[in-house]
């Protein structure tokens, strides 16, 4: 049974902090920043904005694309390292916000930066197993990093959501392969009360970051019998704009390949989000029967990785909801002494 994305959309607030202006607040180089970790700016969400009302934008945009019967939606999953409440789901709100009646499962969901990826894998089991008609999988994050710490620099807001289905006139592409890989690697961290997460600095890099994503992209090309020259698109997770294109360059893509998905240079890393948003730069541009390669990472550690092949109606629904270049591109400058008050 074919089964896949129905719909998809994206939200990124307007807001945006230059790097210059934090390394000026911080007393750093920036051009040293810039040139290290590849982002010139990043997207920052105002004070009456959080994981939710972003989750709910972007999944709002998913349903325009979708043009779907909503009330057949059985699931909603939302994957943040920022859900506002610590009890009380997030996926609720969004149902609610939505208009959905209550006869749905729902659940929120924290793996570090790939909880959006994980909410897709959870999602797509319910649809191919047809226990639901379409499920709901969202990524939303309302990142946050202490002062002066080089997260501050990338640390940024942003929501995607997916509608997976299995109506073949209504996928706008398959989801062919899922390859999970999942570690106990603490790389990065937030223990429960604490404001700000920690890291380990390079130890973010070398064995966790690269390690787990080449495992992962070995793994399932090895399964499937594929090589990187076989995709159109291949979509990484964006703690910066710098690790997704070495990354891409180790494993063997193309600068060609790997350069559509890519966002964090102008937008930063919106965590859970960061890999999804990928994925809708993608879709947003992409042409029937190409294969994208989907690969996620989340800190403690752990990765998704995805095979899709786009369809002939991706290009009738690709243009019904505002495209994620546009969010990129409407924007508003605001200083870094406005953004610590959040506006």
């Amino acid at each position: 049974m074919k089964f896949g994305i129905v719909g998809y959309g994206s939200y990124i607030p307007k807001m945006r902090i230059k790097t210059e202006d934090i390394a000026l607040a911080n007393g750093q180089n920036p051009s040293k920043i810039k040139s290290g970790i590849m982002v010139n700016e990043k997207s920052f969400a105002s004070k009456d904005e959080d994981a939710i009302t972003m989750g709910v934008e972007a999944t709002l945009n998913a349903l325009l694309r979708a043009k779907i019967d909503k009330y057949k939606i059985g699931a909603i999953y939302f994957g943040s390292e920022s859900h506002p409440y610590a009890v009380k789901p997030s996926a609720t709100v969004v149902g609610n916000a939505i208009g959905l009646d209550d006869f749905y499962t729902a659940a929120d969901l924290e793996f570090a930066c790939k909880s959006g990826t994980a909410a897709i894998v959870v999602s797509a089991g319910l649809v191919k197993s047809k226990m639901v008609e379409y499920a709901i999988a969202i990524g939303a994050d309302k990142a946050k990093a202490s002062k002066g710490d080089i997260l501050e620099y990338s640390a940024s807001a942003g929501g995607a959501s997916f509608i997976l289905g299995s109506p073949e006139n209504e996928i706008v592409a398959t989801i062919d392969k899922i390859v999970s890989l999942s570690s106990n690697t603490p790389d990065f961290w937030r223990r429960s009360l604490e404001k700000y997460p920690q890291h380990l600095g390079r130890f973010t890099g070398e064995p966790s970051y690269f390690a787990h994503i080449s495992k992962v992209v070995e793994k399932i090309l090895d399964e499937e019998d594929m090589k990187p020259s076989d995709f159109d698109y291949v979509v990484f997770h964006q703690p910066n704009g710098a690790f997704p294109r070495s990354i891409g360059k180790r494993l063997g893509f193309s600068s060609k390949q790997v350069e559509v998905g890519i966002f964090a240079d102008n937008i930063g890393n919106c965590y859970s989000t960061s890999t999804l948003l990928g994925l809708t730069l993608v879709l947003d541009c992409a042409e029937p029967f190409q294969k994208i390669l989907v690969v996620s990472y989340g800190s403690g550690s752990g990765c998704d990785a995805m095979i899709l092949t786009t369809t002939e109606v991706l290009s009738l629904k690709q243009k019904l909801a505002k495209t994620t270049k546009e969010y990129i591109q409407s924007k508003s400058y605001i200083n870094y002494f406005d953004s610590l008050n959040n506006i």
